[in-house]
């Protein structure tokens, strides 16, 4: 999937006297980099003629954001506000460039609901064909792939995925279920909350709003999940699960191949990931605040518990290297933290040509110092340009 268009590429670029957050350590060393690429790296804190100082800054891979929401908040900035799409993604890979962000999976929902008091309509297939654009034209500073949302509880699910292909860099397709009083929304009263700030309902509304998703969910998630399932895998993305509760339902994950589980609710669910070696994503936002908004189970909890695998922005990119540099400290290890938002989405997608500082790979990186337990970006650089 990845090609030269991914970025632009500058010939050549030396960093010493840094940080270099590896896989499994962190080591003073220096890093060169040709054509995009890193070449040579080693450990030492000499500054040869022509490097950048980087005066013992880390210097890590670029981030590898698998799940962001943050697209739709720049096309839409206010509940109705459609705003121009060109202007807005470019202003979302900028944003994203200047958080560390370097590779992208720019979530958007598939499957929509037409009809009805909480209808919402179709546009992932619009919104991407307007992205893939771009990135041809050379106009995004980043790496960007697809992650379509497929939402089970829905009237057109099967028809939207059959508009994507193997050329649209489909890397990630999420089999969501939104059914009120389960999953995400066990606590009706939270989505009650929600919904009814984001679209004004009544209280009339809201429940007549509930029993047409109860309604959709039975006559179209058992048919809905399947396409999603044969959809994947025609796209050649991998497949992922969204909000598992119970071992149950982490068992049926498993038996759909899914190795990618997106913000399970409860610990026993996570636990039943790692059973099954699904690798267990959780929101930083969620972390930061200390806790979901949903009031589901807490990020930091599985840290402590040795459940959590990977980090998402989803709706505040700048984050996703804070969660990461938290949890290196929480941890005492950095390396370990940094490789939640780098080494280990990238293992989870399939993406072998970044994620790690290593000879051979991408020169996707990012240099940074922190300063009372806050990251300080210096630089992004995107296959050895500079774009932050």
């Amino acid at each position: 999937m990845p090609d030269a268009r991914d970025g632009g590429v500058t010939e050549s670029l030396a960093f010493a006297n840094a940080t270099l957050v590896l896989p499994d350590r962190v080591a003073r060393g220096w890093l060169h980099v040709e054509n995009g690429v890193i070449v040579g790296m080693g450990e030492g804190a000499s500054v040869p003629a022509g490097a950048v100082d980087c005066g013992g800054d880390f210097l890590a891979p670029g981030l590898i954001e698998l799940h962001t929401d943050n697209l739709e908040r720049h096309i839409e900035p206010r509940p109705g506000v459609d705003w121009p799409h060109a202007a807005a993604i470019v202003a979302h890979d900028a944003e994203l460039a200047s958080t560390g962000i370097t590779t992208v999976f720019d979530a958007m929902r598939v499957g929509s609901i037409p009809t009805g008091k909480g209808r919402y309509r179709k546009y992932a297939r619009s919104l991407a064909s307007e992205m893939l654009d771009l990135r041809a034209a050379d106009m995004l500073k980043i790496s960007h792939f697809l992650h379509l949302r497929a939402e089970v509880c829905s009237e057109t699910l099967a028809e939207e995925l059959a508009e994507f292909g193997r050329e649209d860099r489909v890397g990630l397709v999420s089999i969501m279920d939104h059914t009120p009083g389960q999953r995400q929304f066990r606590d009706i009263s939270k989505l009650e909350q929600y919904v009814k700030s984001k679209r004004g309902m009544s209280d009339a509304e809201f429940i007549e709003h509930i029993a047409h998703l109860k309604e959709l969910r039975a006559r179209n998630g058992a048919a809905h999940e399947a396409v999603s399932v044969r959809e994947a895998a025609r796209f050649g993305a991998v497949l992922a699960s969204h909000d598992d509760t119970t071992a149950d339902q982490v068992a049926v994950s498993a038996g759909y191949g899914i190795r990618l589980a997106e913000f399970p609710t409860t610990i026993e669910a996570a636990q039943a990931c790692h059973d099954h070696a699904i690798a267990v994503m959780m929101g930083a936002p969620n972390l930061i605040r200390g806790g979901s908004h949903s009031g589901n189970v807490a990020a930091e909890e599985l840290a402590r518990e040795g459940l959590l695998d990977i980090v998402s922005s989803d709706y505040v990119p700048a984050a996703l290297l804070l969660a990461a540099v938290r949890l290196g400290e929480t941890w005492g290890d950095m390396a370990r933290g940094i490789a939640t938002v780098t080494k280990a989405p990238a293992e989870a997608v399939g993406l072998d040509d970044r994620g790690v500082l290593k000879e051979g790979r991408r020169a996707d990186l990012m240099r940074f110092r922190v300063a009372e337990h806050v990251p300080l970006l210096r630089g992004v650089w995107s296959r050895g340009k500079q774009v932050a």
